[in-house]
């Protein structure tokens, strides 16, 4: 399907650009990615995303825009407050691309609905804030064979990974899942929550646009994407480190001991 005028103008950079192209940013229009919240990380990586040309847009977030939100969920305004994130969200797309298909999906994300709600995309972004939806997810995209790009942030830090665990190394050995990274949550209360210990909101949107980049890699595929390896952002020092993790032959999902 050939891109209109408006599109070639819009895309201009892209099409122009070494990797992408033609080619690629027709990869993004075909496109089906599945946003999970529509908060700090959900902001920037919808926006990017939107404006990158990503065809459908699915956003999973069951929460209303408050005011205590817009110090660093940039998607959303002060108009918005009281508003269901999603609408809030779809209206934002529309005004920055018209050509992005937005579903919304105002429900939150468990493991009785999650892999019926990743099931009709191509890829996963999870922003979430919590343990328990970020290990629906990650086994939802195991199950179903989805890539996953994930990221959390703290008061000062964050983490990012890109997960394919439904496919094998070079060397014939599976790649890791977010299971083998992480076994198991953290006890509940060790890990404060943004509204007791604080986020620095510029810190959440470079994250999403990260994001929003390792969302695109994958799909055009310009560039290796992160499955194996962790980056960690410190933005008090502003240090950027790589991690490197492999398959753990005692995780549930695809360890030596799991149902086949």
């Amino acid at each position: 399907m050939k891109f209109s005028t408006d599109e070639l103008e819009r895309y201009a950079r892209h099409i122009v650009l070494t990797g992408v192209g033609g080619p690629g940013q027709q990869k993004l229009r075909a496109a089906r990615v599945l946003v999970i919240g529509a908060g700090g990380l959900g902001s920037p990586l919808i926006q990017y995303l939107a404006a990158a040309g990503v065809g459908h847009l699915g956003i999973v977030d069951d929460d209303i825009v408050s005011l205590s939100n817009l110090q660093r969920q940039v998607l959303h305004g002060t108009p918005d407050l009281g508003r269901t994130k999603v609408e809030s969200a779809r209206d934002a797309v529309a005004r920055l691309n018209p050509h992005v298909t937005v579903r919304g999906h105002g429900v939150r994300l468990d493991a009785t609905n999650a892999r019926d709600l990743v099931r009709g995309y191509d890829i996963v972004a999870d922003g979430s804030d919590n343990f328990a939806t970020r290990y629906a997810v990650s086994d939802a995209c195991f199950y179903e064979r989805r890539p996953l790009v994930t990221a959390a942030v703290g008061t000062f830090d964050a983490t990012l990974t890109t997960l394919r665990p439904f496919e094998k190394r070079a060397d014939g050995t599976p790649n890791p899942t977010y299971r083998c990274l992480f076994p198991e949550a953290p006890p509940p209360g060790t890990v404060p929550a943004c509204a007791e210990a604080g986020v620095l909101g510029a810190l959440t949107g470079q994250v999403g646009a990260m994001m929003a980049l390792e969302v695109i890699r994958e799909i055009t595929g310009f560039a290796p994407g992160l499955p194996g390896r962790l980056l960690m952002m410190d933005m008090r020092d502003l240090r950027f480190e790589t991690l490197r993790y492999a398959w753990d032959p005692a995780n549930v999902l695809n360890g030596s001991g799991a149902a086949s």
